[in-house]
């Protein structure tokens, strides 16, 4: 006789049992159920509705795919970043949490209502240009966002959440700042480049996200590095360098923009407390 398919509980149950993170569960059953924008209280309220085969099999899938690995955001095709719904897939990161610090810090020195020039490089998926875009534009603020990545792929997911949300973040397709050549200056550069070090085992637990968007050198520092040296040429005075990094990589960030004659060099915080962002500021003539 033919097992009975599960209740939403019971699927939740097994996917536990299986070593699945709870929230992972959750959200790639809401996913499969078609009801992803309910939010989690949605399957407390339908716990004893009964799965189809179908669908019990295709929750098998995802929570086998998530187990080895796979990000939640590339089984869903989605994840919010910064209170946007991006579309995301293997051709970019899977956008984190903490990456917002670095939004936050951006906005800061965006003041509304400012006519600000800021490009956001290797930028991915387009979390942090769309999010940038998204808080200033309309009610009198005119920031011009540029997106930069070497990868086309990537580009294409960035320019389809761009078009998708209605943001009008320019892009360009190139190496960290080559691609801008002859543009007016910035008044403020933001990136999260590769930054793990080639040799760094956790590698071997990403293996699912693009390798060229993780490591940067021996020392992780290698992409940062070109970065620092190509920004004073287009930067303004006054304008700003900020950069996300691995979780010890503060200090070395720093030394890094102060050798090459940034002022005013910092820190911020993390979720968790860590120096995950490094910025500063290039002098005023």
């Amino acid at each position: 006789m033919a097992a009975m398919p599960p209740t939403v509980a019971d699927a939740l149950r097994q996917a536990l049992q299986q070593g699945l993170a709870r929230i992972d569960a959750q959200l790639l059953l809401l996913h499969l159920l078609g009801q992803a924008g309910a939010g989690r209280a949605w399957l407390l309220t339908h716990d004893t509705d009964v799965l189809t085969a179908e669908q019990a099999a295709g929750f098998a899938r995802l929570c086998t795919r998530r187990l080895a690995g796979e990000p939640v955001a590339y089984l869903t095709g989605r994840k919010e970043f910064y209170g946007l719904d991006l579309a995301v897939d293997s051709r970019v990161l899977d956008p984190r949490p903490d990456t917002e610090t670095l939004v936050d810090w951006a906005l800061e020195l965006m003041p509304p209502g400012s006519a600000c020039r800021v490009v956001d490089l290797g930028t991915g998926s387009g979390a942090i240009a769309l999010a940038l875009q998204s808080r200033r534009q309309g009610n009198g603020d005119t920031a011009q966002v540029l997106a930069v990545d070497a990868s086309a792929d990537a580009l294409a997911v960035a320019r389809s959440n761009a078009q998708r949300l209605q943001l009008p973040v320019q892009f360009a397709h190139g190496s960290w700042l080559e691609p801008l050549a002859g543009q007016p200056a910035f008044d403020l550069i933001v990136s999260n480049p590769p930054y793990i070090r080639a040799g760094d085992p956790h590698l071997a637990s990403l293996t699912h996200e693009p390798l060229c968007a993780l490591a940067s050198g021996d020392d992780g520092l290698e992409d940062i590095r070109s970065i620092i040296a190509q920004a004073p040429a287009h930067l303004k005075p006054g304008g700003w360098l900020l950069f996300e990094h691995g979780w010890d990589q503060a200090p070395h960030v720093a030394a890094l923009m102060q050798q090459a004659g940034f002022a005013a060099v910092q820190h911020r915080e993390d979720l968790a407390g860590i120096a995950r962002c490094t910025g500063g500021q290039w002098p005023r003539r």
